[in-house]
């Protein structure tokens, strides 16, 4: 019984419970990331690439392929019209990865901007901290240091 009472004290502390919100808060924060970054942001970026060729979403790095004509029914094509397709076939998929770069530094960013704020507020909550006085030593120190210095010169 001792078990089942430890695991709830640490399962409804409230760190565990903060940290739980926390990630499906992420979750759905990344979700909106990733719609704003696939949605608004690279559609303009696609469309200011495109006249020189190049679409995020199909970016790729290619080779050209030889395969033998197919059949609606995917067999080889025999005899008459027979011969080779010659084809592009992608090797290195890099567009996607663009756009998941564009998403992290969305986020990296967000977050940056969310603690910024929250900083700001929690030290607005609490009033600036009263900047500490800087005890001065005393007579007997400050004698000994000027006669410390006094010797280091001679």
């Amino acid at each position: 019984m001792g078990m089942v009472q430890e695991f709830k004290e640490f399962a409804l502390k409230g760190s565990v419970i903060d940290l739980a919100v926390g990630v499906v808060i992420g979750g759905a924060f990344g979700g909106i990331v990733k719609s704003l970054v696939s949605n608004i942001i690279m559609p303009p970026i696609n469309l200011l690439t495109a006249r020189s060729g190049v679409n995020f979403k199909e970016a790729a790095l290619t080779i050209e392929t030889e395969s033998p004509k197919l059949d609606d029914a995917g067999k080889v094509i025999e005899g008459e019209g027979a011969g080779m397709v010659v084809q592009d076939y992608p090797i290195l998929n890099y567009g996607p990865f663009v756009q998941t770069i564009f998403e992290f530094l969305l986020i990296a960013i967000a977050l940056f901007v969310a603690i910024k704020l929250i900083n700001a507020a929690r030290s607005h909550m609490e009033g600036e901290p009263e900047e500490e006085e800087v005890a001065k030593p005393s007579e007997d120190i400050q004698l000994l240091r000027e006669i410390r210095d006094a010797l280091q010169k001679s």
